[in-house]
């Protein structure tokens, strides 16, 4: 009875779809989960039901995913469900503890190689040998192409082949990359190392080729589930593959619309195929958004709307769950220091109302545009983090905190609460809890310690139960001791905390996170899409990235662009992906001296219809389309039209443009509308005009022929 009142309780406040993929049979599963839909929530109480219930047990489960953030809140959702014995790891993780456990068995008495952090020092290496003399940044190309080809299952000799067929942007000539490729593999197997890749492909060897390793890892692994399925690759598909081992209980979480990562060989394919490759699979869509207000999810809707291509088989439309909010707000400013300005305003606004820092992010599409913001979040006094710059626990303050805490259990009374007892050992450090430094680098190393503190708090707040085997279980410390331990396993698993402070990041690295209020800025053509984005895959992933920063945010969200790199600069144009937004929009000036103020104004942001191009210049608003995209004029309808307005102009004694303009008339021929809503919404028809002529262009558009709707004499002048 008590087992069923737990599972019952897993079932607690699911909605439908939910327990759809909660109580979906055993076999293949396909949940296809938008942002903000619970996704987390579905597949853990999925497992911890079927566990619950009996018809798996947790210590066969293996679930997967990227980031150690995203399986560390897997483990602690399955423990608070009562089934902390399901194994929820990374690719990586899962497979060195596999590739170690074994290591002795495969490798005969010889020495597991070494692990490398980073590819970067032996491609450098590698490119010498090659005659490259790559810098730093030149070195962590080759090495993205490397990482590339190997997630990809590309050796050297097939790199060159893969490469143009991929159509790949390559930092050097691919026949050079080759070399490089070649030469790294030599440097590596010469000193006894081996990368992830390596790592990845070793578990497959063991598995694939020793049945006894087989029989023993399938043994214990009955049950799989994998998160974020659009970002798999090749090698991880060819993992889970001989994980499985022909079996088909597996359920997969993804959401096409969210694959941005395929530069690094990740695919969709494994995602949009599984029904075909699953005959018997189950699908269900989580498509209650949870996270976001309407208002963001609207605009997120019609971003993705526009989408073409594989992925958009699977497009989710999303249902906002939240009570309505702001609407999203575009900003258009002269130059780049004006918009990074306004944005560090409205965050030192956002924070002085109420917001905390740390709710706050400043999202843009390349790293190089986070030093116009970090300036501009300095001299506005707001503390920042920047995202994926440096891994927290790797940071110089960090690592001399964590030895500074270690010390401090030899000296610190063990009666002294935990969060004193922290604040205590960091003093050795130089940190205060009441002397936060301003804004910049300095006030970020006062966060990054800050955030130890908060952690040291929550860590007292909750004691956690650690299970040990299936059984027993004892309670973890709380004591310096045992925080320091803590410590030590959240940065093993690069488990970081949260940092007081607006997080400024990639699109690519704020994927899987979310704040209340997101800015969206430098969105101009060029940068979103990239200006390396050539082939229609890659723009609709650039697509993609804007449509993953729009469902970052809960509450507010702000998008914006300079119309010139600098002040002065040359005009550029905005994301074509911007959708149409009637907004107050930001000019911002520059006045006397270094003063600056924002004139607001109302203006209508205008899409191509075709492509979803923010259109500027006036003839290509009243057509409602790019110069450059394909034509969907009607000839006929647009000649009835010419020579209609050739009568009306004669007949009123005025040049014809006076009437409507060509570019109108093409709009009218190209738009066809069918009310008078419709037409006026064509930039150039006013009221007045509707007013004069809206019936008559209607009847045209109807079909009517000049001659009924326009006598020779109808509109003559009053004598």
């Amino acid at each position: 009875m008590a087992v069923h009142s737990a599972a019952e309780r897993v079932l607690a406040g699911l909605d439908p779809e939910q327990r759809a993929a909660v109580t979906a049979p055993a076999g293949p599963v396909c949940i296809l989960a938008g942002a903000g839909t619970g996704k987390t929530r579905a597949v853990t109480a999925r497992i911890a039901h079927r566990a619950l219930t009996g018809d798996i047990s947790a210590r066969h489960v293996l679930a997967v995913t990227f980031t150690a953030r995203a399986a560390a809140e897997m483990r602690a959702r399955l423990t608070a469900l009562g089934v902390a014995a399901v194994q929820a790891r990374t690719f990586h993780a899962a497979a060195l503890r596999q590739v170690r456990y074994f290591a002795p068995r495969l490798l005969e008495g010889r020495a597991m190689p070494e692990l490398l952090d980073s590819k970067v020092r032996v491609v450098t290496l590698a490119a010498a040998k090659v005659g490259l003399r790559a810098d730093r940044a030149a070195a962590r190309d080759l090495a993205g192409e490397i990482e590339w080809a190997k997630s990809s299952l590309v050796e050297p000799g097939e790199y060159v082949v893969a490469a143009a067929k991929a159509q790949r942007e390559t930092p050097y000539e691919p026949a050079k990359v080759a070399e490089v490729f070649t030469a790294y593999e030599r440097l590596k197997r010469g000193n006894g190392v081996i990368d992830f890749e390596d790592l990845l492909r070793a578990a497959v060897w063991g598995i694939e080729e020793h049945a006894d390793v087989a029989e023993q890892v399938r043994g214990q692994y009955r049950h799989f589930v994998v998160d974020e399925y659009q970002d798999v690759n090749p090698l991880q598909q060819r993992l889970l593959d001989a994980w499985l081992g022909g079996r088909d209980d597996l359920t997969v979480v993804g959401d096409a619309s969210q694959t941005i990562y395929s530069f690094t060989g990740a695919t969709s394919s494994y995602l949009v195929d599984f029904p075909r490759r699953h005959r018997t699979a189950t699908v269900v869509r989580l498509v209650r958004d949870y996270r976001s207000t309407p208002q963001v999810v609207g605009l997120a809707n019609a971003v993705i709307s526009q989408a073409r291509g594989t992925e958009a088989r699977l497009r989710l439309e999303l249902h906002g769950q939240r009570p309505p909010g702001p609407e999203p707000e575009l900003r258009i400013f002269t130059d780049e220091p004006a918009e990074a300005n306004a944005v560090a305003a409205r965050c030192r606004a956002l924070i002085d109302g109420g917001t905390p820092a740390r709710e706050i992010a400043v999202l843009f599409r390349t790293n190089a545009q986070s030093e116009a913001y970090e300036k501009a979040l300095t001299e506005a006094r707001v503390p920042y983090q920047v995202q994926g710059a440096e891994r927290f626990f790797e940071r110089p303050e960090v690592r001399q905190a964590m030895v500074a805490l270690r010390a401090a259990t030899r000296s610190i009374d063990g009666s002294i609460p935990l969060p004193a007892a922290v604040v205590e050992g960091l003093a050795a450090v130089g940190w205060a809890p009441d002397a936060p430094p301003a804004g910049g680098a300095a006030r970020e190393r006062w966060e990054a310690l800050a955030a130890l503190v908060q952690l040291a708090e929550e860590y007292a707040a909750t004691p956690e139960v650690v299970p040990i085997g299936e059984a027993a279980a004892v309670e973890r410390p709380v004591t310096l001791a045992g925080f320091n331990d803590e410590l030590a396993r959240r940065a093993t698993q690069q488990h970081v905390p949260t940092v007081e402070g607006v997080t400024l990041a990639s699109l690519h690295s704020a994927k899987g996170l979310e704040w209340d209020a997101v800015f969206l800025v430098g969105l101009v053509e060029g940068t979103l899409p990239i200006s390396y984005a050539k082939t229609p895959e890659q723009v609709e992933e650039e697509r993609r990235l804007l449509y993953v920063g729009i469902t970052r945010a809960r509450q507010w969200l702000w998008l914006s662009y300079a119309a010139a790199r600098s002040p002065g600069g040359r005009a550029r144009r905005p994301s074509r992906f911007l959708p149409q937004l009637d907004r107050s929009g930001g000019t911002e000036r520059a006045g006397a001296g270094a003063a600056r103020r924002t004139e607001r104004r109302r203006t209508q942001v205008v899409s191509c219809r075709i492509c979803g191009a923010t259109l500027l210049a006036g003839a290509d608003r009243k057509l409602g389309r790019c110069p450059t995209c394909p034509s969907d004029l009607d000839e006929e309808l647009h000649a009835r039209l010419r020579e209609w307005r050739q009568r009306v102009a004669e007949a009123q004694r005025v040049p014809a443009y006076v009437v409507f303009t060509d570019a109108t008339l093409t709009a009218l021929a190209e738009r066809k509308p069918g009310r008078s809503e419709e037409l006026i919404a064509i930039a150039g028809i006013g009221p007045r005009k509707l007013g004069l002529y809206g019936d008559t262009v209607l009847a045209l558009v109807a079909g009517a022929a000049v001659d009924d709707v326009c006598p020779q004499k109808s509109f003559e002048s009053d004598p």
